[in-house]
C-alpha cells in the first residue's frame, strides 16, 4: 500500500498534516518517534506532539533502528513516522554509504506494507551553504535520504505554510 512522504521547513504543518492523514486512514496507528530528549526544550517539544496524539494511538520511541521499528509494527496499522531529519541526527556517525542504504531498505519496506503510511521529513537545503564540512555533509546526506524515500512513495509534498505543494517526477 502506499506511504507518502512531507518535507518542509521547521514548523510548516508537517507534522499536523502526517496526523490528519493518520486520523483520516481509520485504522489503528503507530507512530514511530525519532526524537530524544537531550534538553528540557527538546522534552517540551516531545510532550506538545505526544499532547496532539489521540489516547488511543501507539508511540514506539525509536531513534536508531526505523527499519526494526517498522517491522515490528503490524501490517494492518497506520504508520506515522516522524522525523527522519532527527534520525539522520541520531545515526549520523555511521558511513553515508550505511545511513543511504538504510533508507532504501526504509523506504521498501513502507512500500511493501499492506498498510499505509506516512513519513515526516525537513528540507534544509534551501538556504546558504553551510559553512562547517560537518553541516555540509548532514544537509547533502538529509537530501539523499530524502530523495530514497521519495522515490518510493505513492506521494511526496512539500508542505509550506501549512499548504501543499505535490512533488512530481518530471515526464521528460
Amino acid at each position: 500500500m502506499p506511504y507518502v512522504m512531507l518535507t518542509g521547513g521547521a514548523r510548516s504543518g508537517k507534522s499536523a498534516a502526517a496526523e490528519r492523514r493518520a486520523l483520516a486512514a481509520h485504522v489503528p496507528v503507530t507512530v514511530i518517534a525519532t526524537a530524544e530528549a537531550g534538553d528540557d526544550e527538546m522534552a517540551a517539544r516531545i510532550a506538545r506532539h505526544r499532547s496532539t496524539r489521540p489516547p488511543a494511538w501507539h508511540t514506539v520511541e525509536e531513534p536508531v533502528d526505523l527499519c526494526g521499528a517498522v517491522h515490528g509494527v503490524d501490517t494492518t496499522r497506520f504508520v506515522l513516522i516522524d522525523c527522519l531529519t532527527l534520525w539522520l541526527a541520531n545515526v549520523i556517525e555511521r558511513s553515508d554509504e550505511a545511513v543511504v542504504a538504510e533508507a532504501a531498505t526504509l523506504a521498501d519496506l513502507l512500500a511493501d506494507r499492506p498498510g499505509d503510511g506516512v513519513v515526516v521529513t525537513n528540507e534544509v537545503g534551501d538556504g546558504i551553504v553551510p559553512a562547517d564540512p560537518d553541516t555540509r555533509r548532514y544537509r547533502d546526506l538529509l537530501g539523499r535520504v530524502n530523495g530514497q524515500l521519495a522515490a518510493r512513495a505513492d506521494e511526496a509534498f512539500l508542505v509550506v505554510a501549512g499548504r501543499f505543494v505535490p512533488l512530481q517526477e518530471p515526464s521528460w
